[in-house]
């Protein structure tokens, strides 16, 4: 009877997770095996080297927090309002997505195919913004700008230390969505 072997998803799962809570440099095939209790000789099954691993982590990332989240927005049959919330609770308030979209965006910042990635990801994500927020605003400038706040404002909610005089962050961030997932005046 031989011995199971450890499957491909679970390298990948224990990579995102260490860039999650460590950064890219961290996510070394020694240091992963270790986690998983295997021998790094397993690894080397599943993937060519750990250039191989950073794609396919980069790769499962894209699909959970771009693919997955705009079938699940795209089947929930609700307002624009409700649709833009849901697909940002599916992203930026998610305890797993978060943390790894986060140190994606910082290993971005030095490497050129990371930052390409990036780039496609959150064009993918603005043209679901555009999409939701032109359901009720017909002018091009309008949704542009609408849909760049709001995802200004998630993303760069997670960064921003200051205090609301008196609200709490979600009361502010509540209705900052208000104001932008509103029928436009003109």
């Amino acid at each position: 009877m031989g011995v199971a072997r450890t499957p491909r998803s679970r390298w990948v799962e224990e990579g995102l997770q260490v860039l999650a809570s460590s950064g890219v440099d961290a996510v070394r095939v020694e240091a992963l095996a270790k986690r998983i209790g295997v021998t790094k000789g397993g690894f080397y099954g599943y993937f060519a080297d750990r250039d191989a691993l950073l794609i396919a982590m980069l790769e499962a990332w894209e699909s959970e927090a771009v693919d997955q989240v705009i079938e699940q927005v795209e089947h929930a049959g609700v307002d624009p309002k409700t649709k833009a919330r849901l697909a940002g609770v599916l992203t930026f308030s998610s305890n797993r997505l978060l943390p790894i979209d986060l140190a994606v965006r910082d290993w971005a910042r030095r490497d050129d195919d990371v930052a390409e990635r990036l780039r496609r990801v959150d064009n993918r994500r603005m043209a679901l913004l555009r999409e939701t927020i032109g359901e009720f605003c017909d002018d091009p400038d309008e949704v542009e700008a609408r849909s760049l706040l709001a995802f200004c404002a998630v993303i760069g909610g997670h960064f921003l230390a200051a205090d609301h005089e008196g609200r709490t962050r979600v009361q502010v961030m509540a209705r900052a969505a208000d104001l932008l997932f509103a029928p436009s005046d003109r």
